[in-house]
């Protein structure tokens, strides 16, 4: 269905957004910088311009496959989520604003397949899991990098508001996703935590 509808061969997929059988929580899924360079290392250009986007940008799949150009004004991306419509404005990060601006623009959107045309929901999800195949990442999906956004953004010691500034989710779930896998146990947050004390006091 989705090969004839990609061809103009049907105009609707019936079996696309089905629902889900079942809801999982991978809050506690988050890419290490290893896994992060291992597909890097393995993937085309087009993959590892999306990896970096959504790494630096926490937004979800749908919404960056649909992200135009002319919501890029570097240094700032600017977006309405598809999910709730929230209004999301943030400043692309250096090494995510290098690669915009040396990425030729060959259409209206950012992120295009190897032909240069828009990504299909299933084109992308079959490219972006041979990479990982490649790069042998399992368990991991291309979702979890908004969680992992979210997870570096905290490391770096930004504040729950300021994070989800940048990504859009509430503050309720930005707090969850860090207590889920990291409040407590990550020693890069115990170490960034004591050297701001640090900075602050001699006792």
């Amino acid at each position: 269905m989705s090969f004839a509808k990609d061809r103009g061969i049907i105009a609707t997929n019936p079996c696309e957004r089905g629902g889900r059988l079942y809801v999982a929580d991978r809050k506690d899924k988050i890419w290490s910088e290893q896994d992060i360079a291992a597909v890097l290392s393995v993937a085309s250009s087009e993959i590892q311009l999306a990896l970096i986007l959504a790494l630096w940008s926490g937004q979800r799949q749908g919404d960056l496959l649909r992200l135009p150009w002319s919501a890029y004004d570097s240094p700032y991306i600017r977006l309405r989520q598809s999910k709730g419509g929230r209004r999301v404005a943030m400043p692309a990060g250096g090494p995510l604003r290098a690669l915009l601006d040396t990425t030729e623009r060959r259409g209206p959107l950012i992120l295009t397949n190897t032909l240069g045309r828009p990504w299909t929901s299933d084109g992308f999800r079959t490219s972006w899991g041979k990479a990982c195949e490649r790069a042998g990442i399992s368990g991991l999906t291309f979702h979890d990098l908004r969680g992992t956004a979210v997870v570096r953004l905290a490391i770096a010691g930004a504040t729950v508001p300021q994070i989800a500034a940048v990504t859009g989710h509430s503050l309720k779930d930005v707090e969850a996703i860090l207590d889920a896998h990291y409040l407590g146990r990550d020693i890069q947050l115990a170490e960034a935590a004591v050297l701001k004390l640090e900075a602050r006091t001699k006792l």
